[in-house]
């Protein structure tokens, strides 16, 4: 029985479900199959996101605390849009994807003030250089 919920879980998504007039969106919260379409069945309506209000305004995002937590604590995973939501109303914290090293300089480079480039290429000629002699 374990075994089933957990899979069940596994495929559960929090997203925004689109309505609203042509021009003029509005959003629901819902849990939602990851196999369903976007404004297709859903579980749970659990909040709703109007983008046309103000972005000061309290009603502009709306969500159910209690229910978000359950279906999380069930294994629900948010869609990107509703983690920003959370991480406003103080219910969770973003975790930014750790950036890749190109930004670094290359290992065995003197001075890093160059970014790496100028250096970078003279120790690997230096190294083709020696390896030829």
């Amino acid at each position: 029985m374990t075994e089933i919920i957990c899979k069940t879980s596994a495929m559960l998504s929090i997203r925004l479900s689109r309505g609203g007039a042509k021009k003029r969106p509005y959003y629901r919260v819902v849990v939602a199959d990851r196999r369903m379409k976007r404004d297709g069945r859903f579980i749970e309506v659990v909040g709703r996101y109007d983008p046309m209000m103000k972005k000061d305004d309290d009603r502009r995002i709306i969500l159910q605390r209690d229910r978000l937590a359950y279906w999380l604590g069930v294994g629900a995973r948010p869609s990107d849009r509703i983690v920003r939501f959370m991480e406003k109303a103080g219910m969770a914290k973003r975790t930014i994807p750790q950036q890749t090293k190109k930004h670094l300089p290359r290992h065995g480079t003197e001075d890093a003030s160059h970014g790496g480039k100028g250096e970078a290429g003279a120790s690997s000629e230096g190294a083709q250089g020696t390896a030829s002699s």
